[in-house]
């Protein structure tokens, strides 16, 4: 099994609530365990601020899934609780992303881990450090690591 970290938040309709729904709806789905949940969060928005502040929580699961599929599942649970996707950064019913998947680092047109952003939100970051303060440190720590030369 391996170990995912995700982040969840919501700022619409009953957003803690519906950030609770989701860490339920993640641990039912098949070869998804949910072991370790941060607090929740009210916080800010990011990207764009013309919006109510958003709940926001961290968990850390254990799964038999690849990251992509774990992708698919966050994005199913999104569909099924009703989030539609028109305003880049825009309020939401939920948003589930795939933070940090082991060590893994992925870069492609589906799906960045770690996530692109997580090293500048403070609404990942902090929850994250309350239940796995080392993927938190090296998330952040890649970001300031010297890039390697591309190979000639």
């Amino acid at each position: 099994m391996a170990r995912a970290w995700l982040g969840l938040g919501a700022n619409i309709g009953d957003p803690s609530a519906q950030v609770r729904e989701a860490v339920d709806r993640l641990n039912a789905w098949p070869g998804i365990a949910v072991v370790a949940q941060s607090s929740m969060l009210i916080t800010k928005p990011w990207g764009k601020t013309d919006q109510p502040d958003f709940s926001n929580m961290v968990v850390e699961a254990e799964t038999s899934l690849a990251p992509l599929e774990l992708l698919d599942a966050c994005l199913g649970i999104e569909r099924e609780m009703g989030r539609v996707r028109d305003i880049r950064w825009g309020p939401r019913r939920i948003d589930i992303d795939v933070v940090a998947y082991e060590r893994l680092e992925l870069d492609t047109e589906r799906l960045h881990v770690p996530h692109r952003y997580a090293h500048e939100r403070d609404f990942v970051l902090a929850p994250l450090r309350e239940i796995a303060p080392e993927v938190a440190e090296w998330i952040v720590g890649r970001q300031s690591a010297p890039k390697a030369p591309p190979h000639p």
